[in-house]
């Protein structure tokens, strides 16, 4: 288990802010026992909150020819035919991974492939269910298309809590299938957008891991 580069900010901002509250505690509050208790309880709290949401398992990654693979750790929410309207211009079956905040919110290339297209779209924080959150919130999308002319569509989506979504690759370049290619913080969800023909592999509510589990098949 490693943590993750992303959360260094953050790591340093809740040590600091474990330093001052055992400080002021001590300096003014040494003789209440119940306020130091719950200054050490507070600060414990935030930094082993920070450690968790950024950790970096190791896997066994697998790579596997004509599988889309989940980009994210978390529960799938939706499974419809909607109306693509940015990049195909057609429909495509979607399927939505929720990220809660006890997820690993690293994201992975669910296809090996040239990365075809990517924008970054400034936008609301709606709670990450919300119908109109991938449309509506901030966002990015990405497209992918494999040797054989397949491609994948997929977007990072903020949810009420991320305020900062980051995205690693660039237009044109070659990408590995669960390669990191990103990483949303804090609450956050992943649509997929895949072609109709494609062969679903998992069900409503379903647990997945990112770069492990296999959502379709083309």
């Amino acid at each position: 288990m490693k943590f993750h580069k992303e959360g260094i900010p953050s790591l340093i901002i809740a040590i600091l802010f474990a330093v001052i509250v055992n400080a002021i505690t001590l300096l003014f509050f040494n003789e209440f026992m119940a306020i130091k208790i719950i200054g050490y309880v507070l600060s414990s709290l935030v930094l082993i909150t920070i450690i968790q949401f950024f950790r970096s398992p190791t896997r066994n990654w697998v790579q596997r020819e004509g599988e889309i693979i989940s980009p994210a750790d978390g529960t799938v929410v939706v499974i419809e035919e909607v109306e693509e309207t940015e990049y195909f211009k057609e429909k495509r079956l979607q399927v939505s991974v929720f990220m809660s905040p006890v997820n690993v919110h690293i994201n992975r290339y669910p296809i090996s492939g040239i990365l075809k297209y990517y924008k970054y779209h400034p936008g609301l924080f709606l709670v990450a269910w919300h119908p109109k959150s991938s449309t509506d919130n901030e966002r990015t999308t990405i497209v992918v298309e494999d040797n054989k002319g397949r491609s994948v569509l997929y977007r990072q989506i903020a949810g009420a809590l991320a305020r900062r979504i980051v995205f690693f690759g660039k237009e044109g370049q070659s990408v590995e299938q669960n390669d990191e290619c990103g990483f949303i913080k804090f609450g956050s969800r992943v649509d997929l957008l895949l072609p109709l023909d494609a062969k679903l592999n998992v069900k409503l509510n379903e647990k997945v891991k990112g770069g492990i589990t296999t959502i379709a098949k083309f």
